[in-house]
Parts: structure tokens; C-alpha cells; sequence
């Protein structure tokens, strides 16, 4: 299994290198990030996405998206996302996991894969609630990417979103695990067009 770990490289780029000096310990992971210039962002969308799938995530089964306070409105993100989530002939779609990062304060987690991850994730929680508005998507996670937010609203999706204060190196592979096992059962929203710009 190979992951790619994406993030804004400018604000939260202290998190990659902690995940990737653990994993270097810990052995959790295989890193195949694309890094900003990588990709001729004056290509077609159709050019840019099958550049980043096919060159770049041809390996990879699993992206973890850390969420910082920039993140949302970057268009190499919502690249990333959409080749992840695209399901190619060649490369097959990849299972998402969400970081939250602390410089957004995150108050809220959404359990994707089940009752396992429930179960040995946050054993501590008895009640669940069930979410099925953009808006209060929105409003709980006001720094996700617009792309995660319609996936969100998809049970299909099987997307968590977890604290990045929370995670050990168990809690990490066993989210990864659960990513990885459910990725071909993903039905992933991908009308939203890929972003043109920064903003």
C-alpha cells in the first residue's frame, strides 16, 4: 500500500515533515506527495488530472489530506482531491482520510468506516449524530475543501475526518487500514469542477 499525504506547503508544512520523520520510525506509510510546480498549472483540467493520477498517485491507495487554515482554497488541493477520488481505467481511486491540523481548532470528527473504527478509534463516545446539511458540514468544518464537504453529505464517501491532536501511531494505522479496506466501495461526488485559482 502506498499513501500520499497532501498539504498546504506554506502554513502546515511543519505537520507533513512530523508524519514523515514518525513514519521513518514507525514504518506506517509510503509517501508519494506532488509538490507545488510539479504540474504546468496552465494544462486543460482533463491534462492536469491525468498527469497527477497516472504520474503521480499511479501507486497510491490512500491520500491523507491535513487541514490547515489555508487549505480549503487552494487549487493544487482540490487537484489532488479530484485525481484521488477519480476512478481511472489505469488507476483506480484512492480511499481519503482528513487531518485536521491544530492551528484550526477543530471541535468535531466524522467516523466514515463503521462501527470498527468507532469502536477502536473513540471508544470513549457513546452518541453519534447523524449530520445530512451542507450547512451544518459548514459550519462545523469551516476550513475543509469544498470537495470533502460534498462527499461529507455522501454516506458512500466513507471519509473521516479526525483531530490531528488525537492521533497516536496505532489510531493512524488503524484509520489508514479502514481508508485502505473500504476505497472500492467509495462513490465519490466529483461534479464539482476542479478549481481554476487560489483564493
Amino acid at each position: 500500500m502506498e499513501y500520499l499525504l497532501v498539504n498546504h506547503h506554506d502554513k502546515d508544512q511543519w505537520a507533513k515533515e512530523y508524519l514523515l520523520k514518525l513514519n521513518n520510525e514507525k514504518n506506517i506509510f509510503i509517501d508519494g506527495s506532488i509538490d507545488i510546480g510539479d504540474i504546468d498549472e496552465t494544462l486543460p483540467d482533463k491534462i492536469i488530472r491525468e498527469k497527477i493520477r497516472d504520474e503521480y498517485l499511479k501507486d497510491t491507495t490512500v491520500t491523507i489530506l491535513l487541514v490547515g487554515v489555508e487549505t480549503k482554497n487552494r487549487k493544487h488541493i482540490d487537484w489532488e482531491l479530484y485525481s484521488s477520488m477519480y476512478d481511472g481505467k489505469k488507476n483506480k481511486k484512492s480511499g481519503i482520510l482528513i487531518i485536521q491540523l491544530p492551528s484550526i481548532n477543530p471541535k468535531y470528527i466524522t467516523a466514515a468506516h463503521g462501527a470498527e473504527e468507532k469502536k477502536h478509534i473513540y471508544p470513549s463516545i457513546q452518541n453519534w449524530i447523524s449530520i445530512d446539511s451542507r450547512e451544518e458540514f459548514e459550519k462545523r468544518y469551516p476550513y475543509l475543501p469544498d470537495r470533502i464537504i460534498d462527499n461529507l453529505l455522501k454516506m458512500e464517501s466513507k471519509i473521516s475526518v479526525v483531530k490531528w491532536s488525537e492521533l497516536t501511531v496505532d489510531s493512524l494505522r488503524l484509520l489508514i487500514e479502514f481508508t485502505f479496506n473500504d476505497r472500492e466501495n467509495c462513490k465519490y461526488d466529483m461534479s464539482r469542477p476542479m478549481r481554476k485559482s487560489n483564493s
